[in-house]
């Protein structure tokens, strides 16, 4: 019985893809496909080696409060690193109290790099994300580059800024604009891939999307 059971799953596995993943029902990667944003916002300071990958919108009715990065820690001398690997957005419903929506939200991301593993989710003590800055590092010529590194968003409800936990390299370009509605809801990620016997960079640029 224990045998037909896993050829099941891995027949299943094998119809469905290798995408598919088994996590609980309040936290998940769930995207919406019919929602309508506003407006979209950029900053100046992104890389040009990457390719953008697909927008990936929070679910009807929620905003992204929260925040957590790919991050590739810093390597051995002459080895090569990319820093900033992914970025998710965590989306909660406003009409629930923050104790329920730390509990029940579903996570959005775009591309993802390669290398690093997930920090923990940075949360709005209040409100959803407005803005964002970027952390990044210009061509560094025949040295090794990273690209993007790090990343800030401010808080709607009280200025607050919430910093990610990425890498030191390279410097703070400018805010991108405010979202005109309730607050971030959407994101879109540009990716280098894998260089093998060239430099990767992983993350280079990001846009966010603004629903009302």
């Amino acid at each position: 019985m224990y045998r037909f059971l896993s050829m099941t799953v891995i027949s299943l596995l094998v119809i469905l893809g290798p995408h598919v993943s088994i996590q609980s029902s309040s936290r998940h990667l769930e995207r919406s496909i019919n929602r309508t944003y506003i407006s979209v916002l950029k900053v100046s300071n992104g890389m040009r080696w990457g390719t953008w990958g697909l927008e990936e919108i929070c679910q009807t009715g929620t905003y992204a409060a929260g925040f957590s990065l790919k991050v590739e820690r810093n390597l051995l001398p002459l080895q090569d690193d990319t820093a900033l690997n992914g970025i998710r957005l965590h989306c909660t419903d406003p009409s629930k109290n923050s104790a329920y929506s730390r509990e029940h939200y579903s996570t959005v991301q775009s591309e993802v790099g390669s290398w690093g593993t997930w920090t923990n989710i940075k949360w709005c003590s209040s409100g959803f994300l407005k803005t964002f800055q970027l952390r990044v590092e210009s061509s560094q010529g025949g040295g090794d580059d990273t690209a993007a590194n790090n990343i800030r968003f401010t808080c709607s409800e009280n200025g607050e800024v919430l910093e990610g936990s990425g890498m030191l390299w390279g410097d703070w370009g400018d805010w991108s604009n405010t979202c005109p509605g309730k607050g971030i809801c959407g994101i879109q990620t540009s990716i280098e891939e894998p260089q093998h016997s060239g430099d990767d960079t992983a993350l280079n640029d990001v846009m966010m999307y603004c629903c009302k």
